[in-house]
């Protein structure tokens, strides 16, 4: 029935139990915050397993308690039951589909305003608050890794970091550009405007794996952080930019009060960048990587929001569809997620 092997992840299970109970477990800390997160993944997997099978036991029994018993009235109920375990079956079939060799992985997720200012800003900073609100609901743990604010409204970029089991393998559909229809709030016409952001995600990349980069071919620089954080924000040249000079890739980092921290998690995105080149093999040029959504423009949008003249979120490469704008900028994302899932399986 399943396309895992129930005892051989339950023998993992015990493995990874087991490896725990080791006196010293926790004298690498690295190592054993990722046992714990391959345990929770092992485990997850068994309980939707366990529910599923559990949910058609019942099934079957009310099937033939309405046949035996006549019961017609049990209908609406085996109904709800039917329905309620399909979706828990597509879930569980949309995981089968993470099999990619980062897709169990953190992800990392840029925001950048399109041309436009205050306006494209503004909304850079609805889809920051969108993907926040995602995470949010799906359990997962956020952090703001570097963020460009604007003195009038809105921000300029963000990156995000996104932190538990396959948040890479659901957020990958997310890149590309977005477009927003609306009637803007800046405008004192009331005119209705158009505004443009680009998505990028890139899973996190564990300690272990490593890349060749020739530090001659970096250039680091540091400047005092910017954004929500304190007072002492501004007082140091904490934040570290990382530019890699053959490919023109730059990755920043501030949320540390750290210099050497924050440059350890910019060297850790700029790995993530060149290794998703490579499985690309386009070494050449960032443009190469940023691909369909290079112009932030008209034409290259994955996907609209329109405010008005009606209400409508559209993606354009599975054409999923939902009414619901405001439920969409609440984090309401699965609809999305799920037909680009299928379509790509």
């Amino acid at each position: 029935m399943f396309p895992f092997d129930l005892p051989k992840l339950k023998e993992l299970k015990k493995q990874y139990e087991n490896e725990m109970q080791k006196p010293d477990f926790w004298d690498d800390v690295s190592r054993a915050q990722k046992l714990g997160q391959s345990l929770k993944i092992v485990d997850d997997k068994i309980g939707q397993m366990a529910l599923i099978e559990e949910q058609i036991e019942e099934i079957e029994l009310l099937m033939q308690l309405i046949q035996e018993e006549n019961e017609d009235s049990m209908l609406s109920d085996l109904s709800e039951l039917i329905k309620e375990t399909d979706k828990v079956l597509e879930i569980f079939k949309l995981k089968t589909m993470l099999n990619g060799p980062y897709d169990k992985n953190s992800a990392i997720l840029s925001i950048h305003a399109g041309a436009g200012g205050t306006e494209a800003q503004d909304w850079a900073e609805m889809l920051m608050r969108m993907y926040l609100r995602w995470s949010e609901k799906s359990g997962y743990k956020t952090d703001v890794l570097d963020i460009l604010t604007d003195t009038e409204a809105g921000i300029k970029s963000v990156v995000l970091l996104i932190q538990g089991p396959y948040a890479y393998g659901y957020l990958k559909s997310e890149k590309g550009v977005h477009r927003l229809v609306r009637l803007s709030p800046f405008d004192s016409s009331n005119k209705r405007h158009t505004s443009f952001a680009s998505v990028d995600v890139m899973p996190e990349i564990d300690d272990e794996i490593d890349i060749d980069i020739n530090p001659t071919d970096l250039k680091i620089d540091t400047y005092r952080s910017s954004g929500a954080g304190g007072q002492h924000v501004n007082t140091t040249d904490s934040a570290v930019r990382i530019t890699h000079l053959p490919t023109g890739i730059m990755v920043s980092c501030q949320n540390e009060r750290s210099q050497h921290k924050n440059k350890a998690t910019a060297l850790k995105m700029l790995m993530a960048k060149l290794i998703e080149i490579k499985e690309e093999e386009q070494k050449e040029k960032i443009e190469d990587i940023q691909g369909k959504y290079n112009q932030i423009a008209w034409g290259s949008q994955i996907r609209s929001y329109v405010f008005h003249p009606y209400s409508l979120v559209k993606d354009h490469r599975t054409n999923a569809e939902k009414g619901n704008v405001q439920a969409v900028m609440d984090g309401d994302l699965e609809v999305f997620i799920n037909e680009y899932l299928k379509q790509k399986d």
